[in-house]
């Protein structure tokens, strides 16, 4: 499938105004997706779980309009540099959506999470994003099936953050184009295309907030910090052996091997960004008194506790749900310290 097969054919109706929702989850990559090319491209492969407690809620009221304005709200409280990046992004999907620029808007937006943290909160957000055009195309006139309206949202939200694309599906999502795996590509993510053994699908996701604040490097910077990269090219091979590891491991139910390679990729995640030039750290002493723990915690008591990082200092501790009695009590005596205000999330991956 190409681009030009988002492009469509309808004659679209003329509505003067309206009202369109969506929710969307985040995601947590497990083979991270680290460098782009061309227009939200992924130099490599990447497969991620949409989890089901963090999530955006989005809103967009809709009038009929000879200017052309984009309003938005998060948390309630106007946001003009939002605005400003949401009237660009409208303008740049008008080959996708012919009446995008006809309306003028106010979009509403909350994440059940803190913003800009290390939590995808532009995947879930760009993700609700896109729902909510899908929505709005289909009031308007424009006619899909479910899995080619879910294949579009993605391909609309990929074009506003990357990882955006994966958070349209429940469960595991990749996107990419793997030579090893059918049906994948650049363009947008697909649901994962295998058979998932049990214990996958009953994970529990305990993210600990260590750092509720904003970035100091924000992730487009990160990304682009990748060209010319010294490990950059290394990093894509093992990417793509990864994922096509991770990808059979899901179907042989072997979690243990699961565990260490998703440790491998957020450790080695954090280790581009620290060989970078300029280098730049986003974990904190804390995120690394957790992970000792962690270790020390599993070699101890043999749980199958394992632990990844997105692009912060936030910590997602993954572990089957038939082990959650004993890794909530190791959360509550030994981890719990060492998050910001002793917060955390209590969350599952979303099927």
């Amino acid at each position: 499938m190409t681009e030009e097969n988002f492009i469509p054919s309808e004659t679209y109706k003329n509505i003067e105004n309206g009202e369109v929702n969506a929710k969307c989850s985040s995601n947590i990559a497990l083979v991270k997706y680290w460098g782009k090319y061309d227009l939200q491209l992924p130099a490599n492969p990447s497969i991620s779980y949409t989890l089901t407690e963090s999530f955006t809620e989005t809103s967009i009221q809709f009038q009929k309009s000879d200017t052309f304005s984009v309003k938005v709200y998060l948390e309630d409280q106007i946001q003009e540099n939002f605005a400003a990046k949401i009237h660009t992004y409208f303008l740049s999907i008008k080959k996708y959506l012919p009446f995008i620029d006809q309306y003028s808007y106010s979009i509403h937006t909350k994440n059940s999470f803190p913003h800009s943290s290390g939590i995808a909160s532009s995947a879930s957000g760009f993700g609700a994003l896109a729902l909510c055009l899908m929505n709005m195309s289909e009031l308007l006139g424009e006619k899909n099936s479910e899995q080619f309206r879910l294949r579009k949202a993605s391909f609309l939200a990929r074009l506003g953050s990357g990882s955006a694309c994966r958070s349209i599906y429940k469960g595991l999502a990749i996107w990419g184009k793997s030579s090893n795996i059918p049906s994948t590509s650049d363009l947008y993510a697909i649901p994962f295309p295998y058979e998932i053994a049990p214990i996958f699908k009953e994970i529990q996701d305990t993210i600990l907030l260590v750092h509720e604040g904003s970035k100091q490097v924000s992730s487009s910077v990160g990304h682009n910090l990748m060209k010319g990269h010294p490990y950059a090219s290394t990093r894509f091979q093992e990417a793509n052996k990864n994922l096509s590891e991770v990808c059979d491991l899901i179907q042989s139910g072997d979690w243990e091997q699961f565990g260490k390679i998703v440790e491998h990729e957020a450790l080695t995640l954090h280790a581009m960004m620290m060989t970078s030039t300029p280098p730049y750290i986003l974990i904190k002493p804390n995120t690394l008194a957790i992970i000792d723990k962690i270790w020390k915690f599993r070699h101890d008591s043999n749980a199958q506790l394992y632990f990844t990082l997105d692009a912060g200092a936030n910590i997602h501790l993954l572990y089957p749900e038939r082990e959650k009695g004993l890794i909530t009590s190791f959360i509550k005596n030994d981890l719990i310290k060492y998050t910001e205000n002793g917060n955390l999330i209590l969350d599952r991956v979303l099927f």
